[in-house]
C-alpha cells in the first residue's frame, strides 16, 4: 500500500530546521545578513553594482554569492532566513519614480528601517578619484569596526525635531546589531582592518523649525581601510620593505629599487636625492597619526638593552623605549561605496506592520490611539487564526494516526485468514 501523503506547506509539519544542529556555539550567534535586489531585472546596472559593493562591506558575515531571480518574493527570503541563521535583510529596490530605496529588516520579528538613497558612489568611482587606491588584500576577512557619530540627538539640542528619542535609540541598536561585537581589551589589532563610518547630518540652522527638512533623519555612510605602517624608518628603508612584500606576493622583482649607480647602500638611505630621498621633515609622518601598540610576536632583548630602557623609563607622560611596544602610524584609505541615506519610515515587523514613525505623515495623539486599537484587534484575530490552525493540525494528526493503526490491524487480520485457508487446502 502506498504511503499516505503528508502535507508540509500549509501545516506545522514542515520542520525546515529540525534536521539542522542547534546553534549553540559562539560562531553561530554572530550576525549574518543577506543583501538583496528586489526586482532583480528592474533596478538597473548601477544599483546592481551597488548591491555587490555593499555585500563586500558586510563580509564575511553575508551571502556574497547569492543570486536573485525576478520571480523571487520577499517571503522566499524570510522563509529561508531561519534555517540559514540569517539575522538581517538589506533590501535594495527602485520605485516607479526612479528613487533608490533601502530597507534594513531584522529577522524574524522586525523592526524595519526604510531609507531613501539620495546619493551614492560605487567602489570603482571612489578608486578612480583617489591618487593611491587601496584594497584587494585581506581587509575583507574580518568584520569592519562600526563608528557612529551623532546618531542620537544631543541633550542640549534646541531644534524642533519630530523624531522621538526611543526611535533614535532603536536605530542605533539596529545598526550595532549588523556586525559582531568587538571587545577593545581582548580583540587583536590585526583583526580590525576596516572602519565603517555612519555620520548623522543635522539640518542647517537656517531651516525653519517644523519644516520637512528639519524633521529629516539623514546619514552619511563611508567605508575605509586601516593602514598601519611602522615609524622611525627612513623613506628608503620603507621602500625596500614594501618592495620585498610585493615581490613575495606577486613573484615580481621589478619593485625593488635600482642601486646599480651607487657605490654604497648608505648613499641610497641617506645622501641620494636622485633616488627620490627627501628631507627629514618630508619623510616624517604626522605625529597625530602615531600610536603605540604591543608587539604581536616574542622579541629577544639583551640584558644590557633592558637596563638601558629601565633607566630611560618614562618622561613627560610619553612611553619611550618600552620593551614589547612599538610606534606605528595609522592611516585611513577609503574603499567605498559612499551613500547618503535619508530615513523615511520605521515599521514594527518585517516590511509590514504598524508604522512607528513616518517622515511626511504626522498624526495626533487621538489618531495614534485609534491606530493602536486597530492593531490590537488585528493581533487578536491573528492569534485566533493561529490557534485554530494548531487545533486543526492536531485533529488531523490524531485522525491520521488512528487510521494508520486501524489499517495495521486490518492487515494483520487478513494475513491470518489467508494462512488458515492455505492450511485447510
Amino acid at each position: 500500500m502506498a504511503r499516505r501523503r503528508h502535507k508540509k506547506r500549509t501545516h506545522l509539519g514542515a520542520q525546515n530546521g529540525a534536521s539542522m544542529p542547534a546553534a549553540t556555539d559562539s560562531a553561530s550567534r554572530q550576525p549574518k545578513s543577506m543583501v538583496i535586489r528586489v526586482g532583480a531585472g528592474q533596478v538597473g546596472s548601477s544599483v546592481s553594482q551597488l548591491v555587490k559593493d555593499v555585500r563586500k562591506v558586510m563580509e564575511p558575515g553575508t551571502a556574497s554569492r547569492i543570486k536573485e531571480r525576478r520571480s523571487n518574493k520577499l517571503r522566499d527570503y524570510t522563509t529561508m532566513a531561519g534555517p540559514l541563521g540569517v539575522s538581517h535583510l538589506l533590501l535594495f529596490s527602485k520605485s516607479s519614480t526612479g528613487n533608490t530605496n533601502l530597507r534594513v529588516a531584522l529577522i524574524p520579528h522586525g523592526p524595519t528601517l526604510h531609507f531613501r538613497v539620495e546619493r551614492y558612489s560605487l567602489c570603482k568611482d571612489v578608486r578612480k578619484a583617489l591618487r593611491r587606491p587601496q584594497g584587494g588584500g585581506k581587509e575583507y576577512l574580518t568584520a569592519p569596526l562600526l563608528v557612529m557619530n551623532n546618531v542620537s540627538s544631543p541633550k542640549n539640542n534646541d531644534s524642533h525635531s519630530s523624531i522621538p528619542k526611543h526611535l533614535e535609540d532603536l536605530t542605533t541598536t539596529v545598526f550595532q546589531s549588523l556586525f559582531p561585537t568587538i571587545s577593545a581589551q581582548s580583540a587583536p589589532l590585526s583583526s580590525i582592518r576596516r572602519v565603517l563610518l555612519l555620520n548623522r547630518e543635522f539640518p542647517k540652522s537656517q531651516v525653519s523649525p517644523g519644516s520637512v527638512s528639519d524633521a529629516s533623519y539623514t546619514f552619511s555612510l563611508r567605508h575605509y581601510a586601516i593602514i598601519v605602517k611602522p615609524t622611525g624608518l627612513s623613506r628608503g628603508i620603507r621602500k625596500i620593505v614594501t618592495a620585498e612584500k610585493l615581490s613575495k606576493d606577486r613573484n615580481k622583482k621589478q619593485n625593488l629599487p635600482n642601486l646599480g649607480k651607487l657605490e654604497d647602500v648608505a648613499d641610497y638611505l641617506y645622501n641620494s636625492p636622485a633616488e627620490g630621498n627627501t628631507s627629514g621633515s618630508e619623510s616624517e609622518i604626522e605625529t597625530e597619526a602615531e600610536v603605540e601598540v604591543l608587539e604581536t610576536y616574542s622579541q629577544k632583548i639583551s640584558k644590557a638593552k633592558h637596563s638601558v630602557e629601565s633607566q630611560g623609563g618614562e618622561s613627560n607622560g610619553v612611553f619611550k623605549n618600552r620593551p614589547g611596544v612599538r610606534k606605528v602610524a595609522v592611516k585611513l584609505a577609503e574603499l567605498g561605496p559612499r551613500m547618503k541615506l535619508r530615513m523615511t519610515k520605521i515599521e514594527e515587523n518585517v516590511c509590514c506592520g504598524k508604522v512607528m514613525w513616518h517622515e511626511y505623515i504626522n498624526k495626533s495623539s487621538e489618531e495614534m490611539d485609534e491606530m493602536e486599537r486597530v492593531w490590537q484587534q488585528r493581533r487578536k484575530e491573528q492569534e485566533a487564526r493561529r490557534n485554530a490552525k494548531k487545533e486543526s493540525y492536531k485533529r488531523k494528526e490524531n485522525s491520521r494516526i488512528q487510521s494508520a493503526a486501524e489499517e495495521d490491524v486490518d492487515g494483520q487480520g487478513g494475513d491470518e485468514d489467508t494462512a488458515d485457508r492455505d492450511w485447510d487446502s
